[in-house]
């Protein structure tokens, strides 16, 4: 009787430990074809940028291209400085892969030029957000920072409906330029700070006038644009030798975009 009584409790014990062991998934145990690795997906990480890497800064601007921005360039006496002139200077930077630029500066007769070419590649951290997104919301920010006048969208030579609409209005000629400054044949308004469209993803042109008084004045006109994920800035300044001239201000914008628009192309985009 009491080898009978024993058995069954044996058999009672083993199928506890063999309930524990297995578990199920009523329990919130891990059941026979439970994966840990399937437990939960990862977020997808956003699309990296398109650009990788930055171009040489100080290669990317042609010696055509410097005759035409920086008059006198060519003509200088001593070789060795005339070669140092060519070359520019590459700017100050930390990181080579992400931010990279250089500079010109030239001194004629009739004015000193400055040029400055920048590029940034924009790498977002959050893997939330795009490279591309990222160098979107920064573009922006510069945007803003320039405070352009009413947006308004021009293409190379036409000015838009919106822009011929409001000619008739005074205007300083985007730096409080007088407006023989300007070409003849193209309105004042036409020149003002704007958006600029078939120039990377996104573009805008930004001129200023400084205010010197009765000695020359330096005007500097600014080409900015994004492509993916690399923002580039084309800084071009004229201050005239002669006492109270002005700088063209469409001569200067034309040369400022003719070299942005080589820049995008070099890109790819």
């Amino acid at each position: 009787m009491q080898r009978r009584a024993y058995v069954p409790g044996v058999a009672a014990l083993l199928a506890a430990v063999l309930a524990g062991c297995t578990g199920s998934s009523d329990d919130g145990g891990p059941s026979d074809n439970s994966n840990p690795g399937s437990a939960g997906t990862a977020s997808q990480a956003a699309q990296p940028g398109r650009y990788a890497t930055l171009p040489e800064p100080c290669g990317v601007v042609d010696g055509r291209t410097l005759d035409e921005l920086l008059p006198g360039i060519g003509e200088m006496a001593d070789e060795a400085k005339r070669e140092k002139a060519y070359g520019g200077e590459a700017t100050l930077t930390y990181d080579t892969d992400r931010k990279v630029g250089c500079r010109w500066k030239v001194e004629s007769a009739e004015a000193t030029n400055h040029l400055l070419v920048d590029f940034e590649r924009v790498v977002s951290y959050d893997n939330a957000v795009s490279d591309d997104a990222q160098a979107e919301e920064l573009f922006a920010a510069r945007q803003a920072a320039a405070e352009l006048p009413e947006p308004v969208v021009t293409t190379t030579g036409s000015p838009s409906p919106s822009a011929a609409a409001s000619s008739t209005a005074p205007s300083t000629d985007a730096g409080s330029s007088p407006p023989s400054s300007a070409s003849p044949s193209v309105a004042p308004t036409d020149l003002q700070p704007r958006l600029l469209e078939d120039l990377g993803d996104e573009a805008f042109l930004d001129d200023e006038l400084d205010s010197a008084g009765s000695t020359s004045r330096q005007r500097t006109v600014t080409v900015a644009f994004r492509t993916s994920n690399v923002m580039v800035t084309v800084e071009y300044a004229e201050q005239p030798m002669t006492v109270g001239a002005v700088p063209d201000s469409k001569e200067m914008q034309d040369r400022a975009r003719k070299l942005a628009a080589e820049l995008a192309e070099s890109l790819g985009g």
